[in-house]
């Protein structure tokens, strides 16, 4: 494959700054960034929802301002999905990438997928306006939930965008880190060659009654825009 000029590569660093969890954007295996200190699970703060645990429960709401409760689904298989519709790694994942058919081939099957935008005012992608636009563009039809405060965010340690968590039918994550091992967000420089949507793989894992065989990967993208 034929690298992008430099100038492109530029454009895209610029657009959307990164966090510590993406400053190697090399998806990590489940455990590798685990330490005995307990400073970091999986990549995001320790005090963050773990996997194997509950997910945290939130009432968050959606762009027309209905609430959306997360314990309402019990007992089905949710996808969380860390929005921000101005992240270029966001675009790419939604028009070129692993993104562009996966939440209504799974909501299909019964998966509810939900986004959430934890954009501070202010920051870039933030509110119901341009979340309502992303959309619209993306072509999105599941609820995109709003935390202004980033709240929800923090408690999920959701650090980049697009980052995705899985939550199982009895309400434990199952899943949490990055969509795919491609780190530009598009599909076209999968590590080792071969591209593998994490995603697509915990959620055929659960559907299957197995345990997810990888539960944990680092995310990559833009870090999220918290206010504080």
């Amino acid at each position: 494959m034929v690298a992008r000029p430099l100038l492109a590569t530029l454009a895209v660093v610029t657009a959307c700054s990164h966090s510590a969890a993406s400053s190697s954007p090399l998806p990590a295996p489940a455990g590798s960034s685990t330490t005995t200190s307990a400073t970091t699970v999986g990549g995001a703060p320790a005090a963050a929802a773990e996997v194997g645990k509950p997910a945290p429960d939130f009432t968050l709401p959606d762009t027309d301002g209905h609430p959306v409760h997360l314990a309402d689904y019990k007992g089905k298989t949710v996808v969380l999905e860390w929005f921000n519709p101005d992240c270029p790694y966001v675009n790419n994942a939604h028009l070129k990438g692993s993104l562009v058919t996966a939440a209504k081939r799974h909501e299909a099957e019964g998966v509810v997928w939900l986004g959430i935008n934890s954009g501070a005012p202010g920051k870039q992608g933030y509110g119901a306006d341009a979340t309502r636009a992303g959309k619209a563009k993306f072509g999105l039809d599941h609820p995109i939930l709003l935390d202004e405060s980033g709240s929800i965010g923090h408690a999920y340690g959701a650090t980049n965008t697009p980052q995705l968590f899985v939550i199982d039918a009895a309400g434990l994550l199952a899943y949490r880190g990055a969509v795919d091992n491609s780190p530009d967000g598009e599909g076209e420089s999968p590590t080792g060659g071969k591209l593998v949507s994490y995603v697509d793989q915990a959620l055929g894992d659960l559907a299957a009654g197995r345990a997810v065989a990888t539960p944990s990967t680092k995310a990559y993208g833009c870090s999220v825009k918290y206010g504080h």
